[in-house]
């Protein structure tokens, strides 16, 4: 379903974290959401609306100004998330968002300076993209931010459109080196080494070498760099130029045979089969090759360590390397298959969204919504040797209590058509809860379904694919009558009174004990008899015995599956972990205290910690 997106982003000067914004902007516009951007500079694209904001400027008064832009904007377009690029969209981003059911994502491009907690945690937001590994380690380790709020998410590539850029040049008797990336700030002071250090001897030894530089900000360039660059021009003339900045950058890379430079720009030449020198600002990768791939997506190609630490590049070390490149001693081999999987935009882009998904439910509900497993409720208590029946009366007892909580019933259907923002925030319950019922027993139809009507609620029933089976053939030893299954028609009447249908296999089998081939069986056919013979949608699994491990997991999202659902296990909330969803047993002799407990937010916690978990 479309979101209605919001970008917030600083672009007072060109960077990598502008570029990503742009091109995650308008892809995602391209796919159908509905999306608006913020920034410094209008019209930095033509494909999505643009709105003009001093977002950079951190003066009290166009903090508060800014604020006030970004809450007009979030109401009048009904915004279902809003996505900040820099520290300085994601501290107004939170105050324009306080007090609103919309939650707020950030991309963090680089290390953080280490705050007070609410600037170091609150204010970027429900979740948080790291563009890399080590940037991960530093804001879950230093930061102390919450593991479950940080992704891992690298900037994307577009390999497609980058194969369509291809090398240009028809003169191959000279080797072009690119050196790209802003010249401010720490990047400026270590191209301005290259400058004064490392390119006087590579243009004195390689007369068929040009050296360009490639970026914006050339005002705040290091005047000992401008100066050596001025002494070089007067030297070599063309053979070392300054081409400022220009969108024409990625026709320049594809027509050079070595790029410096860190980031996004690295990862961009490497995808146009350039050879790539990883200089950035925490480290020197070097010469990125199979060798050291590894370390360089880590790192964001130089850019970023968990752990700061001074860093100024060795000028004698990266003549050497340079000089073996283009002496033709080194040629770097790099796996493009590997490079691929990290970065391209089809597998990234689906995984914004989902984080996009996993922060709306986190604002909606930031506590775990109890989930309920029921099955029988028969007329009178039962001879079960597992204790799974709550009495028609016992259960009247239980749906009362939920009204006078205020508890209001949702399906995983109704979670998930709110975490992706096909229904309305506004609408969420104060007061969430899950009825869940497994099997299908007969008496779900005449007990059960007829309570939840008269008190309101709904629930979700999870169905073995044999609809030719009239009981429980599992639990072998109990009572026959109690045990038998619902009818077809019976089973029909849950659907139309907007109860949610899940998968519960075809045998209800121990699947820990099953090959993937038996697995996939048991998942996929009991989706397909069930969509077939009720026609309604199944998206949820129900694990019987509550039995899983990761393999089953990873089985039960390959079947297309959305949610699977435990027992007493998986994540502390639904958005920790989709396919392993904690769920409470309910038994015959549940008192109100106990009931109190398992229909509360913090039971979960309280159950992990009373278990050890």
């Amino acid at each position: 379903m479309p979101l209605r997106i919001l970008h917030v982003l600083s672009s007072n000067f060109f960077a990598g974290s502008a570029a990503y914004a742009i091109q995650l902007a308008e892809r995602q516009a391209a796919d159908g959401h509905d999306v608006y951007m913020v920034t410094d500079q209008a019209g930095l694209s033509d494909k999505i609306t643009c709105l003009a904001l001093p977002v950079s400027n951190r003066s009290l008064l166009q903090r508060v100004k800014n604020i006030w832009f970004l809450r007009k904007i979030i109401h009048e377009h009904d915004i279902s998330v809003v996505h900040a690029h820099s520290r300085a969209a994601s501290w107004i981003s939170y105050y324009a968002l306080l007090g609103t059911r919309v939650p707020l994502v950030s991309t963090i491009h680089g290390r953080q300076v280490k705050h007070s907690a609410l600037k170091s945690n609150a204010i970027y937001g429900e979740k948080v993209i790291a563009i890399c590994p080590e940037l991960v380690e530093q804001l879950t380790q230093e930061l102390q931010m919450n593991k479950h709020k940080v992704a891992f998410l690298p900037n994307p590539l577009d390999f497609e459109a980058l194969r369509n850029i291809t090398r240009s040049r028809t003169d191959n008797n000279r080797t072009i080196i690119s050196v790209v990336g802003r010249l401010n700030g720490p990047k400026g002071a270590h191209i301005s080494e290259l400058v004064i250090q490392v390119f006087p001897h590579l243009l004195e030894r390689h007369p068929d070498l040009t050296i360009q530089i490639i970026g914006g900000e050339w005002e705040s360039f290091p005047r000992a760099g401008k100066d050596a660059f001025a002494d070089l021009q007067s030297r070599f003339g063309e053979r070392i130029c300054y081409l400022g900045f220009t969108r024409q950058v990625l026709d320049l890379m594809a027509d050079s045979d070595l790029v410096i430079g860190a980031g996004r720009v690295a990862m961009e030449a490497l995808a146009l089969d350039t050879a790539v020198f990883a200089l950035g600002e925490a480290c020197c990768i070097g010469l990125v090759s199979d060798t050291n791939l590894a370390d360089a997506i880590a790192t964001n190609f130089g850019d970023i360590r968990a752990v700061a630490a001074p860093f100024r590049p060795d000028p004698e070390a990266i003549t050497h390397e340079l000089e073996a490149f283009l002496s033709g001693e080194v040629s770097p081999a790099i796996n493009y298959a590997e490079l691929s999987r990290t970065y391209d935009i089809n597998r990234i882009i689906p995984e914004i969204l989902s984080t996009y998904s996993s922060a709306i439910m986190r604002k909606l509900s930031p506590r775990p919504i109890p989930v309920l497993m029921y099955h029988r409720v028969p007329d009178q208590p039962v001879i079960t040797k597992h204790r799974t029946f709550v009495t028609r009366r016992n259960f009247e007892k239980h749906l009362r209590f939920f009204r006078l909580r205020g508890l209001q019933s949702i399906t995983f259907q109704d979670y998930l058509d709110f975490s992706n923002g096909s229904r309305p925030l506004r609408e969420f319950p104060k007061k969430p809860f899950i009825l869940t019922f497994d099997d299908g027993y007969l008496d779900n139809f005449h007990n059960a379904l007829p309570l939840t009507k008269k008190y309101g609620f709904k629930g979700v029933l999870f169905l073995l694919g044999d609809f030719s089976a009239d009981g429980n053939f599992w639990d072998t030893g109990e009572d026959i009558e109690a045990n038998r299954l619902m009818t077809t028609e019976q089973k029909k009447a849950f659907v139309e009174y907007g109860w949610e249908i899940g998968a519960h296999t075809m045998t209800h089998p121990h699947l820990t004990g099953m090959s993937d081939q038996e697995v996939l069986y048991e998942l996929a056919e009991s989706r397909k008899r069930i969509e077939q013979e009720l026609q309604t949608k199944v998206m949820s699994f129900a694990y019987p015995f509550g039995s899983y491990d990761d393999r089953l997991k990873a089985l039960v999202k390959q079947t297309g599956f959305t949610f699977g659902i435990a027992t007493d296990n998986g994540g502390m909330t639904i958005k920790d972990d989709h396919f392993a969803v904690f769920r409470v047993n309910i038994f015959p002799d549940e008192s109100l205290f106990s009931l109190f407990k398992k229909s509360s937010t913090w039971y979960r916690a309280y159950y992990h910690r009373k278990r050890g978990k």
